[in-house]
């Protein structure tokens, strides 16, 4: 994990140089990951965070200004898990089933790993209330959009590319929002809902073939 706080270091205040200070780090967004779970963000406070790490607030400040720095960098580490999984999944892909069948598999990943993990539900809802987070979300929207078109765009005729890439993006976003809403919902239900979306998927991709 040393290697993700050196890659969102810009999350920080200051800049974990030592493995004694990385390892501080660490701990601080593993507390704070564990308290959004158990209390949601609301019971997220930087007086708790440092108690439970044991340290004083001061060296929690020292990293990050503000609980929204915190939020931000459990994001980002959430979302670089997510483009590795784009990444594996599109690995091999040769024909337009298997774009389908990629975006399938990378929606039911995204769906049962929100609905199984609180913390991440709330961290989530968090982005989405706050106007710096939102556009956070959205620029990594893009971003993953833009790696999932960059690994299938090969099987696109040149004349659709600049639409394929438009709608990659519109669907990414859609999909975030649209898990959010079915792991409200009752089991089966939002079974349908990821049903239906992925019937939508299937549609607008096969105005490619």
């Amino acid at each position: 994990m040393s290697g993700e706080v050196e890659t969102y270091a810009q999350c920080l205040r200051r800049h974990p140089k030592q493995e004694r200070s990385r390892e501080r780090v660490e701990e601080i967004l593993k507390v704070a990951k564990q308290l959004i779970g158990e209390k949601g963000i609301d019971g997220l406070t930087m007086r708790e965070v440092a108690a439970l790490t044991g340290g004083p607030i001061a060296s929690v400040y020292q990293y990050f200004p503000n609980k929204s720095a915190i939020i931000s960098m459990l994001f980002q580490q959430y979302s670089a898990e997510t483009r590795a999984v784009i990444m594996e999944t599109l690995a091999n892909v040769l024909v337009l089933s298997d774009i389908r069948n990629a975006a399938d598999a990378i929606l039911d990943g995204y769906y049962f790993r929100v609905a199984g993990d609180p913390a991440i539900q709330d961290l989530l809802n968090a982005i989405q209330a706050d106007k710096a987070l939102q556009d956070l979300d959205i620029a990594e929207s893009r971003q993953q959009a833009e790696m999932f078109s960059d690994l299938a765009i090969h099987i696109i005729g040149s004349d659709e590319q600049e639409r394929f890439r438009r709608l990659v993006f519109l669907l990414f976003h859609l999909a975030g929002s649209m898990v959010r809403l079915a792991i409200t919902l009752p089991p089966a239900e939002a079974e349908m809902m990821l049903l239906d979306f992925k019937d939508i998927i299937h549609g607008e991709l096969q105005r490619f073939a």
